[in-house]
C-alpha cells in the first residue's frame, strides 16, 4: 500500500508551518506504512553554503567522534546539529567533496542520506507518529516537502530502506507501488557508477531520475522516460530544489489525489490526507491524470 503526501507552499502563512502541515498529513496515512516513514524538508538556503545529512544506529558515540574529526580539520569550518539517530553538517560548497568523501572513508557505520543546498531527510523505522516526534518536524519550516509511510514489499524494513530516497544533490523521491524491471534497471546504473545503499526498488526509480537529469534532461523529461523504460505500477513524488513533481503510471494503478488553493498545493494518496489543511474545503481538488507530468516550482 505505502501512504505519500506532499506540500508546495506559496505562502509565508504555510511556509513557517511546512512541518506542522506535512506531519499531521503523514500521520493520517499511517494505517498505509507501519513499517517505516520519513520526510523531506526544503529550507532556505545560505549562501555558498550546502547540508550532509548522516544516520548512525549509534548517534551518540558516531556523532562525538565525527565532530571531533571534523575539528580537527583546521581549515574545514563547519556547524553540526544533532536530531535523535540523524545529523546535519552545514560547510562551505567548496568542501562538500572532501567532506563527503571523509565521512565515508572514516566512519563506516554513518551513512550519508542527502546532500544539498536546502533539502533535508528525517527517516526511521516506524510509524509516522514516532518519526515526527523523534526529530521534532512539526517545528520545521520550509518551502515544500514531501513524506511516506512503508509497508514493506521489495526489501528488508530498514532505516535506509525508509523513504525519501535521494540520489542526487537537493533531489529525493517517494514511490507507492512496485516495479518489475529494477534488477536489470539496477545493473545498468551500477555501470554507469551510480551507487545503491539498498535492495529497494524505489532506490531504482529515485537513481534513474537522477541518471537521467544529470544527462541533461529536465524533471519533466526524465519522468516521461520513466513512462517508458520502468516497468510495474507506480505513483511517484520527486522532490527537487524547486519544488515536486507527480506522475502516475499509464494504468494509475495507485490512488492519488491533489488540491490547490492560492497558498498551497498538496498530494496526498488519500484525500484524509489533505482534511487538516487550512481552507480546504475551498480548495480546487481533482485526481491526477495517469501518465501525466505535474509540477510546481519556485
Amino acid at each position: 500500500m505505502c501512504g505519500i503526501v506532499g506540500l508546495f507552499s506559496k505562502k509565508e502563512v504555510i511556509s513557517s508551518n511546512l512541518g506542522l502541515h506535512l506531519s499531521k498529513m503523514l500521520e493520517s496515512m499511517s494505517d498505509r506504512g507501519p513499517d517505516s516513514a520519513g520526510l523531506a524538508i526544503y529550507g532556505k538556503p545560505t549562501a555558498r553554503k550546502t547540508k550532509i545529512m548522516v544516520q548512525s544506529q549509534a548517534p551518540e558515540t558516531d556523532f562525538k567522534r565525527l565532530k571531533k574529526f571534523l575539528l580537527s580539520k583546521k581549515s574545514l569550518p563547519f556547524d553540526l546539529k544533532i536530531h535523535s539517530t540523524h545529523a546535519v553538517i552545514k560547510l562551505d560548497i567548496k568542501n562538500k567533496d572532501l567532506v563527503t568523501g571523509l565521512i565515508k572513508n572514516t566512519f563506516p557505520n554513518l551513512r550519508i542520506l542527502s546532500v544539498g543546498k536546502k533539502m533535508e531527510i528525517y527517516k526511521e523505522v516506524g510509524k509516522p507518529v514516532e518519526v515526527v516526534k523523534r526529530f521534532s518536524i512539526h517545528k520545521m519550516k520550509g518551502s515544500h516537502g514531501i513524506g511516506h509511510t512503508r509497508m514493506a514489499t521489495e526489501s528488508a524494513v530498514t532505516t535506509l530502506g525508509a523513504h525519501p530516497f535521494s540520489t542526487g544533490e537537493d533531489q529525493c523521491l517517494v514511490h507507492n507501488g512496485s516495479l518489475s524491471n529494477h534488477n536489470s534497471l539496477r545493473r545498468e546504473l551500477i555501470r554507469k557508477d551510480m551507487i545503491f545503499e539498498t535492495e529497494n526498488d524505489s532506490e531504482v526509480a529515485a537513481s534513474f531520475i537522477t541518471d537521467k537529469m544529470k544527462c541533461g534532461q529536465s524533471l519533466k523529461e526524465a519522468l516521461e522516460s520513466a513512462l517508458i523504460e520502468l516497468d510495474g505500477f507506480f505513483t511517484f513524488v520527486v522532490g527537487t530544489e524547486n519544488g515536486f513533481g507527480v506522475l502516475r503510471d499509464p494504468i494509475a494503478c495507485k490512488p492519488a489525489v491533489l488540491a490547490e488553493t492560492s497558498d498551497y498545493v498538496a498530494f496526498g494518496s488519500e484525500y484524509r490526507a489533505l482534511t487538516s489543511l487550512p481552507n480546504i474545503e475551498k480548495a480546487r481538488v481533482w485526481e491526477p491524470e495517469p501518465a501525466t507530468v505535474y509540477f510546481w516550482g519556485h
